[in-house]
């Protein structure tokens, strides 16, 4: 049985408004209006009287479109539905092939370094940002791989780590002999963008694939106004949550292969990777909203143009007003970054006498949320064709009461890392023991711990603990706003360490 492909588009019956075509969105709804007898999983068998609480809280059609894996003409069989998506999104993304990921960008991460597990010999290292998202490093220890870090540039002032410039990463390899691939993020949180055609170059000189983590990067190259995508400027593998700014549902990714030497010498490591990261029950609903959001974005110019002028609007009228700052004005001071990103708004709200987290926190409880804070600022971002009520939210900003009068601490210098001296992996996997902190110095860390602000891990596993780590981990601890991510002891009282490797 095969699904009919020849029911109007379901972007023509909704809004008649597209011109780029979604092969599995239409096709997973005609599938779900078709007349049929459901014996298969899901459990709801779209019956509404089997599932009442389901269908009033989603409505029908969901339900519908909700359907198992493996329906030959949807996603089964040559030339299926879904095929065609993904062709359509690697043509969207000029790559010479696209994976949809329904475990998110952090199973592109955990995908890629598996595949790199295999890409080079097992002693050889792999070069990493420091400030890698934490999927990363989950990978990187999954794959048992040993990393070379290289460290980004720090606005210690705000606690924002930004990218890695071309003359890093030539140090880290230099450190790094045999090296075959290097794994940088760009654009940063704060939508800081690296110089990725020289970090190409760089990295290609050395003989070592470019993976660029672009999570925050999906509508990238889609406007004349955006910066170029990475993969335009010889990145070799791009990772893309397209949640964030390509408007698909929370969960569903995108992950890019070039067609370079590096990239098609990856190609079978990563679908191999892939089948072992992938969830055999796959969300049809989320690889539809992949689809639907890759249509969005190649006929979206002028809702992309729409929601740069917002953004601009309220950075000018913030800047107008003169009680905040705008944090990305002085990223020129950066030696790393070569564009930001139009659609993000970095508020320095310490200006006006208000903490980061405390302005979030508050903005938050009367309706306007924002996407992330540090001590000293908060981000908000603009996806593509979103125009909020500015006016509404330039009010409750500069509504905040002034919480302090005196100057905001400061995140200061992020400690250097403590020598790596066990294989990530091999740290995970060992019997482990808390200690107290201060026993804690010069033992072998068993967890990762990221100081947020500014979110770089300080610790990893198998690498030493320093006095000074300790002694900043617990600062931003106890500090307001300030968490420590993977602490196994919340209060940082205890710290996680190798049981069968005492201190030196």
């Amino acid at each position: 049985m095969t699904i009919d492909l020849c029911a109007a588009p379901l972007l023509e019956r909704l809004a008649g408004a597209t011109t780029s075509p979604t092969p599995y969105a239409d096709a997973l709804a005609a599938h779900g209006e078709r007349e049929q007898v459901r014996l298969i999983v899901p459990g709801h068998a779209a019956d509404p009287l089997a599932a009442p609480r389901l269908t009033a809280y989603f409505g029908e059609s969901v339900l519908q479109r909700d359907v198992t894996p493996l329906i030959p003409g949807l996603d089964l069989g040559p030339g299926n539905a879904l095929q065609q998506a993904r062709e359509l999104a690697a043509e969207a993304w000029s790559a010479k092939r696209t994976w949809f990921l329904t475990n998110g960008a952090s199973q592109a991460n955990r995908t890629i370094a598996l595949a790199l597990a295999s890409y080079q010999r097992t002693d050889a290292p792999v070069v990493v940002q420091r400030s890698a998202h934490s999927s990363t490093v989950d990978g990187i220890v999954v794959a048992g791989l040993r990393p070379v870090f290289v460290q980004p540039s720090i606005d210690t002032n705000h606690g924002i780590a930004h990218g890695v410039s071309p003359a890093a990463l030539t140090a880290a390899l230099a450190e790094a002999p045999g090296c075959k691939a290097v794994v940088l993020t760009s654009p940063s949180y704060f939508g800081a963008v690296a110089d990725i055609p020289a970090l190409a170059e760089v990295a290609h000189q050395a003989g070592a694939a470019l993976i660029v983590d672009g999570a925050w990067a999906s509508h990238f190259g889609f406007h004349e106004d955006l910066p170029a995508q990475p993969l335009a400027q010889g990145a070799d593998v791009l990772v893309s949550s397209t949640h964030k700014f390509g408007g698909s549902l929370t969960q569903s990714a995108m992950l890019h292969l070039a067609d370079t030497e590096h990239g098609r010498a990856l190609e079978p490591l990563i679908e191999r990777a892939f089948g072992l990261t992938q969830s055999t029950s796959e969300s049809s609903l989320l690889l539809a909203s992949l689809d639907l959001a890759r249509a969005e974005l190649v006929d979206g110019h002028d809702g992309m143009t729409a929601a740069i002028a917002a953004a601009a609007e309220i950075r000018d009228r913030i800047r107008r007003i003169g009680r905040f700052g705008i944090a990305s004005d002085d990223f020129a001071a950066f030696d790393d970054i070569v564009a930001v990103d139009p659609m993000r708004v970095s508020i320095d709200v310490s200006l006006g006498g208000v903490g980061g987290h405390t302005a979030r926190n508050t903005l938050m409880q009367r309706g306007v949320f924002l996407e992330i804070a540090t001590e000293t600022c908060v981000v908000a971002i603009l996806g593509p064709g979103v125009v909020p009520d500015i006016d509404r939210f330039i009010d409750e900003l500069h509504a905040l009461p002034a919480s302090h009068d005196g100057e905001i601490p400061r995140v200061g210098t992020v400690p250097a890392p403590g020598e790596l001296v066990m294989l990530p992996r091999d740290a995970f996997l060992r019997p482990s023991v808390a200690v107290a902190a201060e026993d804690a110095v010069g033992r072998i860390s068993a967890e990762t711990l990221a100081a947020y602000p500014p979110g770089i891990p300080n610790v990893m596993p198998g690498e030493l603990i320093t006095a000074e780590a300790v002694r900043f981990l617990t600062a931003v601890s106890t500090s307001p706003g300030g968490h420590v991510r993977g602490a196994s002891d919340r209060t940082l009282a205890t710290f996680r360490v190798i049981a069968d490797a005492p201190a030196d």
